[in-house]
């Protein structure tokens, strides 16, 4: 059994929950036993005491106590040859210093309760002639699929999260609505504060602004937005475009009262992150990830246009 002992926390960790860190490292800890070394001030975060769901920031310091399990840097185990043909057919972009995958829906970014399908358990089959696994920088919803960067080496993976943290990238993402807003474009201004699982509008929340444009629309039944986040707060759009009036297709939180479900369409979240700009670090560089085949075919069948 070790001494205390002080971790930072990486880059490519940024904004993860604290007990999805411990889930990473201490996989043997259970929920219980971190709950009550928190409360009782043995688990802390830059010396003050912590929440299981504090999210965590690069550099922070954890003081973890005398444990039995030492941490580990990955999962032991190896990388199936079907996971990894898999997880290289989703690579949409790659250079020296980043890979980008065209994430799909349904597939997690990172593990969590009976959640062991997901990217960072299949980074290894990302190496290709480096001699380490690219690194995870930013995250995006479970169902929601599109652009997702990841680093090739610690250097990028410390500008890239300082660049998502500090919204010096632009995101575009597209999401097919029910209903239309009153306005083709806009500005949605409303603060968002945890509730649960969920993020709700409200004046005590953190600030949060959201540009949107709506690309097409079949009278008031469905539209096509296309929307900006200008700050980072979890589930932002969707939580935005419910409040807006106009949910997004298929979203299970979002939705007032209860998700509607279509027939015509398959029953799927219809939020893609579908492009990003990072010419402010890597000189004239935009990647765009196409769009499902599920959702081409809704915009079909609803008479949607869209060209990309």
């Amino acid at each position: 059994m070790a001494g205390v002992t002080i971790l930072k926390v990486k880059a490519e960790d940024d904004g993860i929950r604290l007990n999805r860190w411990f889930l990473k490292y201490y996989p043997g800890l259970p929920l219980a036993r971190l709950q009550k070394l928190l409360r009782t001030k043995q688990i802390k975060v830059d010396g003050k005491r912590a929440e299981v769901s504090l999210k965590l920031l690069a550099g922070q310091e954890i003081r973890i106590p005398p444990m039995e399990d030492r941490p580990i840097e990955k999962s032991a185990a190896k990388v199936s040859d079907k996971d990894a043909e898999f997880v290289r057919s989703l690579v949409i972009y790659k250079d020296d210093n980043i890979i980008v995958l065209n994430k799909p829906s349904g597939l997690a970014v990172q593990g969590g309760t009976n959640t062991l399908h997901h990217v960072d358990g299949m980074l290894d089959a990302l190496k290709f002639e480096k001699e380490d696994a690219p690194k995870l920088v930013h995250r995006i919803d479970k169902e929601t699929s599109g652009v997702l960067v990841l680093a090739r080496d610690r250097k990028n993976a410390e500008i890239l999260t300082k660049a998502f943290r500090e919204r010096d990238l632009n995101k575009t993402y597209l999401a097919l609505v029910r209903g239309s807003p009153k306005k083709t474009q806009g500005e949605i201004k409303a603060n968002l504060l945890k509730a649960g699982e969920k993020m709700k509008v409200d004046a005590d929340g953190k600030k949060a602004i959201t540009e949107y444009k709506v690309l097409d629309a079949t009278g008031n039944k469905f539209a096509l937005i296309e929307a900006k986040p200008m700050t980072g707060r979890t589930h932002q759009i969707r939580a935005h475009l419910e409040y807006l009036g106009v949910p997004i297709v298929g979203d299970d939180k979002y939705f007032g009262k209860g998700r509607e479900k279509f027939a015509m369409l398959k029953d799927k979240l219809y939020l893609h992150a579908y492009k990003i700009d990072l010419s402010g670090i890597y000189r004239n560089l935009q990647i765009t990830a196409k769009l499902p085949d599920y959702f081409i075919e809704a915009l079909t069948t609803l008479g949607l246009n869209f060209k990309e």
